[in-house]
């Protein structure tokens, strides 16, 4: 058991999400699926900001702003960024300030990647919007303007990208335990837990919670969709040592399983892949994958299943990670339905 209590925490998420089955899918795949069994967790669902695993970290990161007196919070993200939309949003409902820096980090101009989706969310939920150019150092701005609302007589507190730090990274320690007693009580041993990685807090937390329960953190597989295999390795590793001391335990060298196949060209940029398995979901489960983050995790999931990674009868759970909103900026990738 996680004793996660001496950690100021705000409750974003209420009743533990669920885990279903993907039988639509599999009836739709049928022999394709090799008699793996594919399960979700539905952390897509959640009661602030539509939902998505960055209420998880924001529930520690805010608690932790809270209990310091914090009235600003400002967090860093790409144009389409669901931890800006999320953190604008919990910070809404909280009573914080929001401010975000975005930057265009994505070789897109079109008019629903710069104005819909995310984009549209960002400024309704009331987040005051910098925006940045690619290549600029945002979360250097971030603290920048932090100093400057210091001198102001103001209390700031800057999130990193993702909201993924050793601190944040804790809502996916308690997600896991979560999972574990899930599926003792539906009588199911998962042997991958598998998810998108892109900030790398989300697998790190799972890491982290894993190790400190005394099970194989190598039970957590992701894929990464931002960084390039080497650097998210490196990047989710050092997150997850500096989560899992918050808990007093330890992550060895090997304790990362990252896939780096099916990143595509890079970070926001479509594949294939992610098509089909976002279309798949969709029109088998009716279940709404985002073209970004968990649509290439899934695209990898179903290769890995299709090419014979798992044994007949394993039991898989995909975490889905939530971002929705950013369907509608990449229209276009599925067909343009418009008048």
């Amino acid at each position: 058991m996680l004793d996660l209590a001496r950690f100021p925490r705000i409750d974003l998420i209420g009743a533990p999400t669920p885990i279903q089955p993907l039988d639509g899918l599999s009836r739709h795949l049928g022999d394709g699926l090799n008699g793996v069994r594919l399960f979700v967790k539905r952390d897509d669902i959640g009661p602030v900001g539509g939902g998505g695993n960055k209420l998880r970290k924001l529930e520690f990161l805010l608690g932790q702003a809270r209990a310091d007196g914090v009235d600003t919070v400002i967090t860093v993200g790409a144009l389409q960024s669901n931890h800006a939309r999320l953190t604008a949003a919990a910070a809404a409902r909280c009573g914080f300030r929001c401010e975000l820096f975005l930057t265009r980090s994505v070789p897109r101009d079109d008019g629903d990647y710069t104005g819909n989706g995310n984009r549209l969310l960002h400024e309704l939920f009331g987040a005051r919007v910098q925006l940045l150019p690619g290549e600029a150092d945002s979360l250097a701005a971030a603290n920048e303007r932090a100093a400057e609302l210091e001198s102001q007589g103001r209390r700031p507190a800057v999130f990193p990208s993702g909201g993924s730090n050793a601190l944040g990274s804790l809502g996916y320690a308690a997600c896991i335990a979560e999972i574990l007693d899930q599926s003792a009580a539906m009588g199911i041993a998962f042997r991958h837990v598998v998810t998108a990685n892109g900030s790398s807090g989300t697998h790190a937390g799972l890491v982290a919670g894993l190790a400190a329960l005394g099970r194989d953190p190598r039970q957590a597989k992701s894929y990464t969709v931002l960084a390039p295999l080497d650097e998210a390795r490196r990047i989710t590793l050092d997150k997850a040592r500096d989560s899992a001391g918050l808990l007093s335990a330890s992550v060895g060298d090997d304790a990362v399983d990252i896939d780096g196949g099916h990143r595509g060209e890079g970070y926001g940029i479509p594949t294939d892949g992610m098509r089909e398995a976002v279309t798949l979901m969709a029109q088998t489960e009716g279940l709404l994958l985002d073209p970004v983050y968990s649509g290439k995790a899934f695209a990898g999931l179903l290769h890995d299943v299709r090419a014979g990674a798992y044994r007949p009868g394993d039991a898989v759970l995909f975490l889905m990670t939530g971002g929705v909103p950013g369907l509608f900026a990449y229209r276009g990738e599925f067909g343009d339905r418009g008048a």
